[in-house]
């Protein structure tokens, strides 16, 4: 009888292990997945050289600071405001898709340009900032895409994250945008597009496209988040390039111009949408134009002392 128990009990320990055994192999098949992802995300082959001038320009430990005059459809009418985009390198977290605060082998070197816009409708004022981070490998999509858009009636918020698809998390205070979560299928993002112009843009897209349009544009005009149908044309004239993108199904037309020399900056935009209300909605065109440029660490400057370098900016 001992002896059957004994034989029992030992079925029973070997039952176990095999249980213990398969567990582990999930969790293992799992944090393989979960490496391979990373390893997706921050080294995708080939990576593009970066030349000894971008190196230069882009490593001195300072940010590249533009102010724009801008004119700015919204609600139907044209507004005036300013808009300003800030280049910068830093480097980024794969897994987490959040600067770095340590050096580290694994990090992400990316290109970040934050855009943002101020402009007032009537008596209250619009504040819109976007965020772009994008690899300066120029090797991959962006690695994580952010916009907010601040107003006296309210505030919404998008962010687009670099996965195995592309996780797109929204809040809004309209009803029916009020809280989302979806996944889409990754394909070119137009807000990585003026990050690739300063790399390199003779790689930009270009043809018959599928785009998902900015988190402004989608913001703001209400629109789902989905790749729509675009072309993509790349000119050369009167000594700058010009890179344009039309969405026959929106009835909207983007256009940036750029220098053809290094660093290809930004000299300004144009873009023509059908703005205003119901029947009254008619197609105008918002322009930003290039003002000043300011190279700096502007993260240092934050003392009453440093009010003044807005000057330089003309804002």
């Amino acid at each position: 009888m001992r002896k059957w128990i004994k034989f029992e009990l030992a079925i029973v320990v070997f039952a176990l292990g095999i249980l213990v055994l398969e567990s582990c192999k999930v969790e293992a098949s799992d944090a393989d997945k979960n490496l391979a992802l990373r390893e997706e995300i921050k080294d995708n082959s080939p990576k593009k050289r970066l030349s000894k001038e971008f190196k230069t320009y882009w490593y001195a430990g300072d940010a590249e600071i533009t102010s724009y005059n801008l004119e700015q459809a919204r609600y139907g009418e044209i507004r005036e405001g300013h808009a300003v985009l800030i280049y910068v390198t830093e480097p980024f977290l794969a897994e987490e898709q959040v600067k770095a605060d340590r050096s580290n082998p694994q990090n992400i070197p990316v290109l970040k340009l934050n855009s943002t816009k101020k402009y007032l409708t009537g008596i209250y004022p619009y504040s819109i900032m976007s965020s772009t981070f994008y690899p300066v490998y120029d090797n991959q999509h962006a690695i994580k895409v952010t916009n907010s858009v601040q107003e006296w009636c309210g505030h919404v918020y998008a962010q687009i994250n670099n996965r195995d698809q592309f996780e797109i998390m929204a809040h809004s205070y309209f009803e029916g945008e009020a809280d989302q979560n979806i996944k889409v299928d990754k394909t070119i993002l137009e807000n990585e597009l003026w990050n690739k112009i300063r790399i390199d843009y003779q790689n930009l897209p270009k043809g018959d496209l599928q785009i998902i349009p900015s988190l402004e544009y989608t913001r703001l005009g209400h629109k789902e988040f989905k790749a729509y149908a675009a072309k993509a044309t790349l000119t050369e004239a009167e000594g700058y390039m010009h890179y344009e993108l039309d969405y026959p199904g929106l009835e909207r037309n983007l256009k940036i111009k750029f220098s053809k020399e290094f660093p290809h900056t930004i000299e300004g935009w144009t873009e023509s949408f059908k703005s205003g209300f119901g029947n009254n909605a008619k197609i105008l065109t918002s322009t930003a134009t290039k003002n000043k440029v300011l190279k700096t660490p502007y993260w240092r400057q934050n003392g009453n002392k440093d009010v003044i370098l807005r000057d330089s900016l003309g804002i």
